[in-house]
């Protein structure tokens, strides 16, 4: 099943609230996909719900620092990104597999006391996320590129480089961001990053420190 292509421009455009999908290490950014294998009811229920309504699903990590609620839930990071399910086949034994695609960020304002299994918030989105002009923002492609290939190529990891040439500065920058194979951390830097251009720039950064740090592992091995 495909979805059709929505728009979203203003604020009113998207719904106060969402459901809330914890996942750590998960990282979706505005125009990226991510496929996800769906297999726990309470989910199962949320994409039920999601795919009668808006579609939408909010992408948020649980705490950095392992914080648990006293229901034993995790408690959660206050940044996360919404996502359109463009996708959604099924199995064959239970499981849904969908695609979701950014929209734009959000900021959790309140978690929502709900008898839904999925747990549920109210939410303020990032704005900015929604220009379109962010396409255009001035990054330093080169560096980006020189430092992420350099990574891949000391990891023995293989992209689509003309893929990767061909694309607009926006969809690069959070698709590498998405790709990259780093840590929640990492990945939440990269997600509250305050723009197009400082999260170019952090991810460069995170992956210049990646780069040396297994120098230094390799040159340790060696002594």
């Amino acid at each position: 099943m495909q979805a059709g292509n929505a728009h979203y421009r203003l604020a009113a455009d998207l719904p106060s609230t969402m459901p809330i999908f914890p996942l750590e290490g998960a990282l979706l950014l505005p125009g990226g996909r991510m496929p996800l294998n769906i297999f726990e009811p309470r989910y199962l229920q949320m994409v039920d719900e999601a795919i009668a309504g808006p579609r939408l699903i909010g992408m948020i990590q649980p705490s950095l620092d392992g914080a648990l609620r006293p229901d034993g839930e995790p408690g959660l990071c206050n940044v996360g990104c919404a996502g359109r399910i463009i996708a959604l086949s099924e199995s064959g034994d239970g499981r849904y597999l969908i695609s979701l695609q950014g929209v734009c960020r959000f900021r959790i304002v309140q978690e929502l006391t709900v008898k839904t299994p999925f747990r549920q918030c109210r939410l303020a989105p990032f704005l900015t996320d929604l220009d379109d002009d962010q396409a255009e923002a001035e990054i330093d492609r080169p560096a980006l590129l020189k430092a992420f290939r350099a990574y891949l190529q000391a990891n023995d990891l293989e992209a689509d480089w003309e893929s990767v040439s061909r694309a607009e500065n926006a969809m690069l920058v959070n698709a590498l961001s998405m790709m990259a194979p780093y840590g929640p951390a990492e990945k939440q830097a990269l997600l509250e990053a305050a723009d197009l251009k400082t999260r170019a720039e952090t991810l460069i950064a995170i992956t210049e420190m990646a780069l040396a740090r297994d120098n230094e592992d390799f040159g340790s091995s060696l002594q």
